[in-house]
């Protein structure tokens, strides 16, 4: 072999090596290394073998992610989120992805929680911030105050609907979010509504929450919101049963469970107790439903003042004008109730 022959072969082999090396290159970065498509959760504070361990069941390989991963400083600049990982994707993709903080927002959603304890561990269920630091950013002193809330209506702030989030989102800037949500709720027109009522936004969300509890008929809510308008413009009581349940509840801890009011509890001791205060109570009973707060807002004209629960028709109410044709009214169900077994 002469010199010009080993030149050749020397430079092919270089050329060989060199196209391994750069097909090999290539196959790190662009060549597909996703088996499934999903979503990517990275807590705040996730440190690279965080998100590695993480990442691992949506990779073929491993290595190859962390080798563009480091080339690309991935490492240095990790971002917390939810990031959607479409199956197919190749390393370059990915990292890029995750390095950019793209994440996908969550759809999240409430509906009429009666107690910050129960809304903090469904909050907590569907964005990063945990029950405990969420309870306990919703209770705090100070917020509720500069809110212009007490301890007492505070959980009327929070309006239920589905909004969205990034999944990252702190108790803090939840509970921040949604005071901004209730702002925008009470617009012009709701506002000229409840004044109209000569009702203040918190005494709109405490009665829409009993009107919530006492009917699950959209339809019929504002037939009930009228009824209840009607007692406190001629200073009757309200006499609610929702509210003597939730008195009860109160005193007997949450999860007790009621079917039938007595006649024994209508003389509990409690500021909710709406047979013997007049008014409305110190606070929402649960978060009403937009429906029921613009029920409220837009109630039906009528002359009833007593309602009884249906015994023909499920899920909604026999209205009167008279105490005598609501006693009617109430011993028919009462008896039912009775046929039925339901003592308590």
């Amino acid at each position: 072999m002469n010199l010009k022959q080993l030149f050749i072969l020397i430079f092919s082999l270089i050329l060989i090596i060199g196209g391994v090396l750069a097909f090999n290159f290539y196959n790190k970065i662009y060549k597909s290394n996703t088996t499934k498509e999903g979503f990517l959760y990275i807590p705040t504070n996730s440190n690279f073998e965080d998100v590695e361990n993480l990442i691992r069941p949506f990779l073929k390989r491993t290595q190859p992610f962390i080798w563009v991963s480091n080339k690309k400083n991935y490492p240095n600049s990790i971002k917390p989120g939810k990031f959607h990982i479409s199956k197919g994707m190749n390393n370059n993709s990915l990292v890029n992805l995750l390095r950019s903080g793209k994440q996908t927002t969550v759809k999240l959603s409430f509906n009429n929680q009666d107690t910050f304890e129960k809304f903090a561990g469904r909050i907590s269920e569907q964005i990063e911030a945990d029950s405990i630091s969420l309870l306990s950013t919703l209770t705090n002193p100070s917020f509720i105050s500069e809110a212009g809330f007490n301890v007492n209506n505070a959980i009327g702030m929070y309006i239920p609907n589905t909004y969205e989030f990034y999944w990252n989102t702190s108790a803090e800037e939840f509970r921040n979010k949604m005071l901004n949500e209730y702002h925008k709720f009470w617009n012009t027109s709701r506002i000229e509504k409840a004044k109209n009522l000569s009702l203040s936004k918190n005494e709109v969300i405490i009665l829409a929450s009993i009107v919530q509890k006492e009917t699950a008929s959209v339809s019929e809510r504002p037939m009930v919101a009228g009824l209840y308008l009607n007692r406190l413009k001629d200073k009757w009581p309200l006499q609610a049963d929702p509210t003597i349940i939730f008195a009860i509840k109160k005193k007997l801890g949450n999860d007790t469970i009621i079917k039938r009011v007595l006649t024994k509890d209508l003389q509990i001791n409690s500021p909710y107790n709406t047979y013997i205060n007049n008014g409305l109570p110190p606070g929402p009973i649960a978060m009403p439903d937009i429906s029921s707060i613009d029920a409220v807002l837009n109630p039906a004209m009528h002359e009833f003042y007593y309602m009884c629960a249906s015994i023909t028709t499920a899920g909604r109410h026999e209205f009167a004008k008279t105490l005598a044709q609501h006693n009617k009214n109430a011993i028919k169900y009462q008896s039912w109730l009775s046929k039925q077994g339901v003592n308590r």
